[in-house]
């Protein structure tokens, strides 16, 4: 019973632990952000005259609205452009039973291991003959291919291990088709996997600064992080304004992955089964 208490004390007291040093960052963050310019010789304290004017100068002085437009549209035009597509390859590659179905498998698995600074070169050519760059159809195309593999993976090891092969057995003695089946019986029960894959891929694409930083350059056009990063001087940099504009950019992508969370656990769970 001692030996059980002590092991009770022992494993919240590491939880506390742990948890206070993941809000040491979020502490930094929302201190910073309502502080003036002027007051940071205080260090990591909290400042005696909090301000809200860091918000509104980095909403009304800098494109962040226009940026924050742009980034909802890529995420979103993007994130659908891939689930598209994703959930059509993914359901031939977990129903097959046939050779070629798992070495197509695991011949998307390999686009895991590849760093996307590999293909930079030649996708930027690609992309600057279609005339595609300086417009977010560049990033669209970009996004959907570089996030394809880790979706299919998700998708298909959640239909494998998560979705019963009875159900659509049954839709196809009914009369249903392959199309009416995926459609009707395979995408609802595929609802936790794609709001799982809509929030991680989400979450990557809005944070990203590389590829806007390469394929939007001198288009005028920014998405969020090259919209941060304006704050930035040469020779100065306004902290408060760069950590207020941070925690603006947060709200549209919080707000989306507390809408999706209740699937996000059981669809990456799900995911790895197997």
């Amino acid at each position: 019973m001692k030996t059980s208490l002590t092991g009770r004390i022992a494993a919240n007291s590491t939880a506390y632990i742990t948890t206070l040093i993941f809000l040491v960052p979020v502490y930094i963050l929302i201190n910073l952000a309502f502080k003036p310019a002027d007051d940071l010789s205080a260090g990591l304290l909290p400042s005696s005259r909090p301000t809200l004017d860091n918000f509104i100068q980095a909403w009304n002085g800098s494109t962040l609205p226009q940026s924050i437009f742009m980034s909802i549209l890529v995420t979103v035009l993007a994130s659908l452009v891939l689930l598209a597509f994703a959930t059509m390859a993914a359901y031939p590659l977990a129903r097959s039973t046939s050779r070629w179905s798992t070495v197509t498998f695991y011949a998307f698995l390999i686009g895991l291991l590849l760093p996307f600074q590999l293909a930079m070169i030649p996708l930027y050519i690609q992309m600057r003959d279609l005339g595609l760059l300086g417009t977010i159809w560049a990033l669209v195309f970009i996004y959907s291919g570089a996030f394809m593999p880790f979706s299919i993976f998700l998708l298909t090891t959640f239909l494998r291990s998560s979705v019963p092969i009875e159900f659509e057995e049954a839709a196809h003695i009914d009369g249903c088709g392959h199309v009416r089946t995926f459609w009707h019986v395979v995408l609802p029960l595929l609802r936790p996997a794609i709001g799982t894959v809509f929030i991680l891929n989400g979450v990557g694409i809005w944070n990203d600064f590389f590829t806007p930083l390469i394929y939007l350059a001198g288009s005028g056009q920014s998405t969020i992080p090259l919209a941060i990063y304006s704050f930035v001087g040469q020779y100065t940099t306004n902290w408060p304004l760069i950590f207020a504009a941070l925690i603006i950019s947060m709200i549209p992508i919080l707000a989306l992955y507390l809408i999706f969370q209740r699937y996000v656990i059981r669809g990456f769970a799900g995911g790895l089964k197997g």
